[in-house]
């Protein structure tokens, strides 16, 4: 019996260090939590796939300025004799040696001299696409911020509204304790004490509410950062304190060309447009390149060729330009038109958004200071009521309804504080500066 009853000791020991263990806590701040989620956002890794991409682009126009050396040989069985008829002056023409084998190797080399510039534009165009794909990376930073922010921000209020709930169901469920009482001893009627249960039935209910909110965020949050799913993340609670003093409506707006890496990833891809376009005009003009050989033959019995070395210059025209259009030339013209008109649409989005969180964080800040006075009347209110109550000047229900509408203001204040940190963190992602807040 001693035996089994140690064994289940040691098993319940074992449960509760498992789920101890379970579940790891972690306190981050937000600017720790952004740096993780761009750290192991899988976005970002695409992005490096591409700029690899981008870079071995770049690596083969470079590759077409080098020198082409080609190398070929061959050797051939004559199973038959083949007939060999000389026309050389004093050779004889008929019959000659027997031929069963033929071995042949040359080599070729050409040096580009001269190619329209087709060359030179596309190195150019591909240094400027790799540029491009590095800023599209450094743009999608800026998102990752954000959003990272965003479900911070919500794991904040959601653990806010779990602290504020907690504390109400506490004193509602000391006041049934004192209006049980109150109903024993004849007080109070039954009914008055059944709307006070109702009441923090509701706060329960509100409190599960809030307590299933935090999990999804939390695991939200896991996700995003690329930690594990069981890892509980505690925020730091003054990030709300962070806000700055809001400035110009147009010192926003330079910052955001400035800074904007959207706009100067479409400015890179301009360039290259512009430099497409200068090569295939290109594809008009004759190529030239230094030549040089070697060949080597050797046929047994027959023939036997060694240092046939040559050398000079050869000259490509594609005749066929003189009538047919050029394709190419009228797809880069559209692609730089294209590019243009998204330029003009990116920078006018910009003044948009730019506007609109500009709006959006002034009217959130604006917002604390109504919410701030809402609390302060609903705690006086509720303090007036309760000595009411008291006294027999209120009822049950005015109390009740009074707590109710103090919860709601104090857990207004704090989402306020929130959601107006966040707003000006938005209005820094519509810059491109968020990333280095």
């Amino acid at each position: 019996m001693k035996k089994i009853n140690n064994s289940v000791i040691a098993l319940a020991l074992f449960i509760g260090f498992a789920n101890a263990n379970a579940q790891e806590k972690r306190t981050l701040t937000l600017d720790e939590a952004v740096q993780l989620g761009i750290q192991n956002s899988k976005n970002l890794k695409i992005d490096a796939a591409k700029i690899e991409e981008a870079t071995a682009d770049l690596l083969e126009a470079k590759n077409r300025q080098l020198p082409e050396l080609k190398v070929s040989g061959s050797y051939m069985y004559l199973p038959l004799k083949p007939n060999i008829n000389i026309k050389l002056p004093g050779v004889s023409g008929d019959g000659g040696p027997e031929v069963h084998q033929v071995a042949y190797g040359s080599a070729n080399l050409s040096i580009p001299i001269y190619s329209g510039g087709r060359i030179k534009y596309g190195i150019e165009s591909a240094k400027y696409l790799v540029e491009a794909s590095k800023l599209n990376t450094e743009n999608d930073k800026v998102a990752i911020a954000y959003n990272v922010a965003q479900a911070y921000n919500n794991l904040f209020k959601a653990n806010q509204s779990i602290k504020v709930l907690e504390e109400n169901l506490t004193a509602s469920q000391k006041r049934d304790e004192t209006f049980l009482k109150m109903e024993n001893n004849g007080i109070i009627a039954r009914n008055d004490r059944l709307k006070a249960n109702l009441q923090t039935s509701n706060i329960e209910l509100q409190l599960l509410e809030a307590k299933n909110n935090y999990n999804i965020a939390n695991i939200n949050m896991d996700l995003l950062l690329g930690i594990p799913e069981t890892t509980e993340i505690e925020v730091d609670e003054n990030y709300i304190e962070e806000g700055e003093d809001i400035k110009t409506v147009d010192y926003y707006i330079n910052t955001a060309r400035e800074n904007r890496k959207d706009l100067q990833s479409l400015d890179k891809q301009r360039q290259a447009a512009a430099l497409g376009t200068k090569a295939a005009k290109a594809e008009n003009l004759p190529s030239i390149a230094f030549t040089g050989g070697y060949v080597a033959a050797d046929i047994p019995k027959f023939l036997t060729i060694y240092n046939a070395v040559n050398v000079g210059v050869g000259i490509s025209y594609n005749l066929s330009n003189l009538w047919k259009e050029n394709s190419s030339l009228k797809q880069s013209r559209a692609r730089e038109m294209q590019l243009s008109a998204t330029n003009e649409l990116l920078n006018d989005n910009i003044k948009l958004d730019v506007n609109r969180e500009y709006q959006n964080t002034d009217y959130s800040k604006k917002r604390i200071a109504v919410f701030e006075k809402s609390a302060e009347q609903a705690n006086e209110n509720y303090r007036i009521t309760k000595n009411k109550y008291d006294n027999g000047l209120a009822t049950m229900t005015e109390l009740l309804d009074a707590d109710a509408a103090q919860i709601a203001a104090n857990v207004g204040v704090i989402n306020a504080k929130a959601d107006a940190a966040l707003a000006f963190r938005k209005l820094l992602q519509t810059t491109g500066t968020l990333t280095t807040k």
